[in-house]
């Protein structure tokens, strides 16, 4: 998001201190919201999380090529109660060496189920494989329209299915009337079959693929002086098109911040449940909290 943007966030939030403003009405299924704290000078900036299978632990992603991981406790009902998190480590290069400034906006992220990490970027569009995550990165051939896409709105969400197949998109299409491609990268090869309709202001910001097979794609709107509203939709993915698109909610302008990371997972009462990180672009006054949802089947 730009300078200019952030500017006027805080002109908002200025006013809005002193006119005051109804709480928004949170959607169907909403469960808590966890604030997130640290005297870590690389916190902040969360651009994805994936929780593990139970819940209890998880791994936080920054948009300044930095991670950490962490473990969660949880009361009876399920609700977060504590996040208990390593120090945050800038992630390497291919060697030694961190990713260097300008080239580790990194966005999205996925964890297979043999542990090894992707990682998107946004700002030089790539993915990067690691085998740890404190390790270093290996180069993935991109696809060739990765050079060419919009600058500060590249590869925003990745997701990786359970036959570890990559499915990244842009933030942005490039037209207002154009579907946002989705790249595929199947066995090594790449694919843009697929593709998410465009056409509400909604922008996709993170995916995962549930314990359900299903692919969710979280969604953003920038509303200037009002502040963001988020929604979540479910589809499935065939071999030339998505399935039927399910809208799971949509939150009120204001409700949440800035929602960027997504996390699908079953509870242990065997409900899907989403976990979102909220990317406070390290300013004081947005959240870095995890909000969830208990999704319906």
């Amino acid at each position: 998001m730009s300078r200019r943007s952030f500017s006027a966030l805080v002109a908002v939030f200025a006013v809005l201190g002193l006119q005051g403003s109804a709480a928004p009405q949170s959607p169907a299924g909403f469960l808590a919201q966890y604030e997130l704290q640290s005297d870590d000078p690389l916190f902040g900036g969360l651009s994805a999380v994936e929780m593990s299978s139970d819940g209890m632990s998880l791994t936080l992603l920054s948009d300044q090529g930095s991670f950490a991981t962490g473990t969660v406790t949880r009361d009876a009902a399920g609700v977060m109660t504590a996040v208990q998190l390593s120090p945050f480590a800038r992630l390497k290069a291919l060697g030694d060496a961190p990713l260097r400034a300008g080239r580790n906006d990194s966005e999205g992220l996925a964890i297979g189920a043999d542990g090894v990490a992707y990682i998107s970027f946004e700002g030089v569009a790539r993915l990067l494989r690691y085998q740890r995550l404190d390790g270093p990165a290996e180069n993935l051939e991109g696809h060739p329209d990765f050079p060419n896409l919009q600058n500060n709105s590249a590869l925003e969400a990745l997701a990786i299915d359970g036959q570890g197949t990559l499915y990244t998109l842009p933030e942005r299409s490039g037209a207002a009337n154009r579907p946002f491609p989705i790249y595929r990268l199947r066995a090594g090869v790449w694919d843009k079959k697929l593709a998410l309709p465009r056409g509400d202001g909604f922008m996709p910001v993170a995916a995962d693929f549930g314990p359900d097979g299903r692919l969710y794609i979280l969604m953003r709107q920038f509303h200037g002086l009002l502040g963001f509203s988020s929604k979540l939709i479910r589809t499935t993915t065939g071999e030339d098109a998505l399935g039927a698109i399910d809208v799971l909610f949509e939150t009120a302008i204001g409700l949440h911040d800035n929602l960027e990371g997504l996390s699908v997972w079953r509870d242990g009462a065997g409900h899907l449940r989403a976990s979102m990180v909220a990317d406070n672009n390290f300013l004081p006054f947005l959240s870095s909290g995890i909000v969830e949802y208990t999704l319906p089947d």
